[in-house]
């Protein structure tokens, strides 16, 4: 997306078509982007991507809800004093606008000036530690006083630790559910404080209740809004992880403190360091390595760590991937259909394996959404579906 695209402003019809899109059962942000470049806007798009899914065999055919959906969509965040900044708008955050499956529409509350500031995401464990807690306040109160926004998720210990101490400079808290939904309970207060000093964001509708599946796409908030991530105490399989890799696909620093390997709370951020992140004894270590400007406007270029067991199990390219030699190169939907299984594969591989062009494989890869046949997943993987 260039620099007019993003300043050029929305129509009301526009904004409304968009919504619907997104809103679709079937439809990602992955594929958004692609129906939106493919039809040129998302009015056209709502009408092609009915009869592409149909054209492609959809089982269950797509069913965009009604504009009157939309409205009342819209009429609720802004009853409610909030905003809806759609992709293609000039108000929605740069940084997450540059990545491959940014949200469509994002809802936020508050501040929205701190949506384009240099940010550092902390994360860490609920059930953190009395030292851990001390040392998030420590760090994200020196982070705070030196201009820099503390991003989180308003979980309990150590998010709520790194919000609290933020909330008298920059705050911006991501939510799994809707904004008017206080989660957890305990945290409504410093909820409607963020609210009126920091910045609330998410990408669900109002009244929308945090389920399990939601929290890895507030994950992906967090570090798409920052321009790198701290883990504080996490344990080997934590949402605090899932962030990190998430860092790690968007080309965002990665730091983390270590810990006692007594502790299970230490293993996350130790096996992070042993993979390559920044280790962090002081905000210092933070700010030393932060870039002085962020351009917004490119997209940030993936990390890659030699022996990365992180970077290894999601799949993140390491490099240009050259597409093997063929004269008959696969790029049908159903051809290249052959190549993936239920294990999520990098769109580069289906490149490097049958010779198709990017672009041949990405329009494929588009159809086959819209088809039922293959699910999209972070870090540009896909896996195929089967009955």
């Amino acid at each position: 997306m260039n620099k007019t695209e993003t300043e050029k402003p929305l129509t009301d019809a526009e904004k409304l078509a968009q919504l619907r899109l997104i809103r679709t059962e079937g439809i990602g942000p992955v594929t958004f982007k692609g129906l939106l470049a493919r039809f040129g806007n998302a009015i056209e798009a709502l009408e092609g991507a009915v009869e592409l899914a149909k054209k492609n065999g959809r089982k269950k055919p797509l069913v965009p809800p009604t504009a009157t959906a939309a409205e009342s969509e819209l009429e609720r965040i802004e009853r409610a004093g909030g905003h809806a900044l759609f992709l293609r708008d000039a108000h929605y955050p740069a940084q997450l606008a540059a990545l491959e499956d940014a949200p469509p529409v994002l809802f936020a509350m508050g501040r929205l000036e701190l949506l384009n500031t240099r940010g550092v995401g902390i994360v860490g464990a609920r059930n953190a530690s009395v030292s851990g807690l001390k040392l998030t306040r420590t760090l994200a109160g020196a982070l705070a006083d030196a201009g820099i926004t503390v991003t989180s998720g308003l979980a309990r210990g150590i998010d709520t630790a790194a919000h609290q101490a933020a909330i008298e400079h920059a705050t911006i808290a991501c939510v799994a559910g809707g904004l008017d939904i206080f989660y957890p309970p305990e945290n409504e207060a410093l909820q409607r404080q963020i609210a009126e000093n920091g910045l609330l964001v998410s990408e669900m509708p109002m009244g929308t209740r945090p389920q399990a599946r939601h929290f890895p796409r507030r994950n992906r908030l967090i570090s798409g809004l920052s321009v790198g991530v701290l883990v504080v105490e996490a344990a080997l399989k934590s949402g605090s992880l899932i962030t990190a890799r998430f860092a790690l696909e968007q080309g965002r620093d990665v730091f983390a403190i270590p810990g006692s390997p007594l502790d299970p709370r230490a293993k996350g951020g130790n096996r992070l360091i042993k993979d390559g992140a920044i280790l962090v004894e002081n905000a210092d270590d933070i700010l030393n390595e932060l870039p002085a400007v962020v351009d917004y406007g490119h997209t940030p270029r993936p990390h890659s760590a030699p022996n990365s067991a992180l970077g290894a199990q999601k799949g993140t390219p390491i490099g240009p991937i050259s597409p093997a030699p063929s004269r008959d190169a696969p790029s049908a939907p159903g051809d290249l259909l052959g190549l993936l299984s239920s294990t999520p594969i990098h769109m580069d591989e289906v490149v490097r394996q049958s010779g198709a062009s990017a672009e041949a494989v990405m329009a494929a890869f588009l159809e086959l959404e819209l088809a039922g046949e293959i699910t999209r997943h972070s870090g540009g993987r896909v896996s195929r579906n089967y009955p």
